[in-house]
């Protein structure tokens, strides 16, 4: 594994060669989510990024029973649908079956991302640390909760941006909370709350990005705190080990490759204060792309400003059209 340390690195060892053509661009963005607004900021980004290096983009906002998007012939189609649709391998398959080039990661790895069962299952398998957890269903309720003692998180298995995302401390709002996510999203993860630090470490290619930690005034780093609140932090010193803060880099790699990930993505950790151990919350197969976001943040850290990450991955996907 590579710790990701500057542009001119990573092109290297990713077999980039710099290429100043102006292609025809695709981005996607919106969609029929909860994710909708963020997307649609992501998008404005990412489109403002390409347009920077000379490509012709158009934005277009789709949705299952709105394709026409997709109809202008291109060179690449940057996916920047959050959430439904875009993370879950939906919009990844259509692609596939068009034989476009697209960023980011495939349908199966986008669906087992965005299931944080079986993406849980998968680290387990893996030797990635991920925190125990209870699937709850309309049928099991009782039986999901019987294994706790609070705190708990509760949240959906298939989602993002922590919408729907409870930490129980008090026993009198378990079932509720359970039963509210079951009612929106159809099956719920019980999860063992984790005291300690947020850490994000984005994934770029096969390489680690520099880690971030997320310190929030809320309660825990929910949609507001993401998105919203501009008093959140984002601190690149880290007050662990680091010894640590490698480990976490490798097997963030690690989760990423257990999924079948390609090009990019953002792995989510709690690191226990109690104990100093690691556990891997969730793998974002589309991260979010807008000036709050943690991926184009870490690789800034590294002297990769925005207009050439969005080359890269775009390059990384081209490429893959031409040697597959």
């Amino acid at each position: 594994m590579a710790v990701a340390t500057d542009a001119a690195g990573i092109r290297e060892r990713l077999n980039l060669k710099r290429s100043e053509e102006k292609l025809a661009i695709t981005v996607l963005s919106g969609g029929p989510g909860g994710e909708r607004e963020v997307s649609l900021q992501s998008g404005q980004c990412v489109a403002a990024a390409l347009r920077s290096r000379g490509h012709d983009v158009q934005v277009e906002d789709i949705a299952p029973d709105q394709l026409s998007g997709l109809a202008r012939e291109v060179d690449c189609v940057f996916v920047a649908l959050h959430g439904q649709f875009g993370e879950d391998g939906d919009v990844q398959q259509i692609l596939e079956r068009r034989r476009l080039a697209y960023c980011g990661s495939g349908p199966e790895a986008c669906a087992a991302a965005m299931n944080k069962a079986t993406a849980k299952e998968r680290f387990i398998a893996g030797d990635v640390p991920t925190a125990r957890f209870t699937v709850a269903t309309r049928d099991n309720i009782r039986q999901a909760m019987a294994a706790w003692n609070l705190p708990v998180v509760v949240k959906p298995v298939s989602g993002g941006s922590s919408l729907s995302c409870y930490i129980i401390r008090d026993v009198t709002q378990f079932r509720p909370a359970i039963e509210m996510v079951i009612e929106t999203h159809g099956a719920c993860i019980v999860e063992r709350y984790v005291p300690g630090l947020e850490i994000a470490i984005g994934v770029l290619g096969d390489q680690a990005l520099p880690p971030i930690e997320i310190r929030t005034s809320r309660p825990f780093y929910d949609y507001e705190a993401k998105y919203v609140d501009d008093t959140t932090e984002y601190r690149f010193d880290v007050d662990l080990p680091e010894s640590l803060l490698q480990s976490l880099g490798e097997l963030s790699v690690q989760a990423h490759n257990l999924l079948g990930c390609r090009d990019f993505s953002r792995v989510d950790w709690r690191v226990d204060n109690n104990t100093m151990r690691p556990f891997a919350l969730e793998v974002n197969v589309i991260p979010g792309m807008t000036s709050h976001s943690l991926l184009p943040k870490a690789a800034a850290r590294v002297g990769i400003d925005m207009p050439e990450l969005c080359q890269m991955l775009v390059e990384m996907a081209i490429r893959r059209k031409f040697t597959t």
